[in-house]
């Protein structure tokens, strides 16, 4: 007997055929759990989401991650600020397993190019996840570095373009358009504020978009009906209230 999926499941399935959707963080319990809901296509972190979640051994929390999901992607990021230093980190993440890639920040600190190490790793083989990407210069660039038959990401950092008050979404449209010289990369739209976020990824011919648990949540509120969810946000009010024992 098929099973019936609620309207909401039938949207979130069928944006999820439409973008891959990743989950960013650094938690092993969210992230078990997601993949064994099937909620993410592929898991991606960085230093300061393991900070904030208090992780303070890199490589053990690593090996965990990977042993619980070893078939999807999962990006890794280096940390250290010197480029010899940082290829040598990249080189041995990219040794813990065939679904690793391995996150490279587009310049360095002293805003000195990470791009030819970029193009070094490529070159090796390494599968790469370009990071902290916020200008088309970046990105062409970037896609200039990559090697043409080894799989990377190249990750924009929309969110935050949006934060400084410009549209991003002209950006990761050109964005797409620069990457399709290299058909083994995917543009990544990162930085994500809300759902919309995801629908406009999409709309933008963007590959993949990486977001937090809390906001891959929000999925089952899309295609919901607004007169309902209206509805629904005056009861959460009522039963708190109420909850509460305010009185007047």
């Amino acid at each position: 007997m098929l099973q019936r999926l609620a309207p909401q499941e039938i949207v979130t399935a069928s944006l999820a055929s439409q973008i891959k959707l990743f989950a960013d963080g650094a938690s092993l319990a969210d992230f078990t759990r997601l993949n064994e809901q099937g909620d993410a296509a592929g898991f991606t972190t960085n230093p300061t989401l393991m900070r904030r979640a208090q992780i303070t051994d890199y490589e053990a929390f690593a090996h965990e991650l990977i042993a619980r999901i070893p078939d999807k992607h999962i990006s890794f990021e280096v940390f250290s600020d010197e480029f010899e230093d940082m290829a040598r980190q990249a080189r041995k993440i990219a040794t813990w397993g065939e679904n690793v890639y391995v996150k490279i920040p587009i310049t360095n600190t002293r805003r000195e190019s990470s791009l030819p190490m970029v193009r070094e790793l490529a070159a090796e083989g390494v599968k790469l996840n370009v990071t902290a990407i916020l200008t088309l210069e970046q990105v062409a660039e970037t896609v200039d570095a990559l090697h043409a038959d080894v799989p990377a990401v190249i990750s924009v950092f929309a969110g935050r373009i949006a934060d400084t008050g410009v549209d991003p979404m002209p950006v990761m449209r050109a964005a797409v358009a620069m990457a399709a010289r290299r058909p083994k990369a995917e543009v990544l739209w990162a930085s994500v504020r809300e759902v919309l976020n995801i629908y406009q990824a999409r709309d933008c011919g963007c590959h993949i978009i990486t977001s937090t648990p809390d906001v891959l949540k929000k999925l089952s509120m899309a295609g919901k009906d607004l007169a309902d969810l209206s509805q629904e946000t005056v009861a959460m009010f009522y039963d708190d209230a109420v909850a509460a024992g305010f009185q007047l």
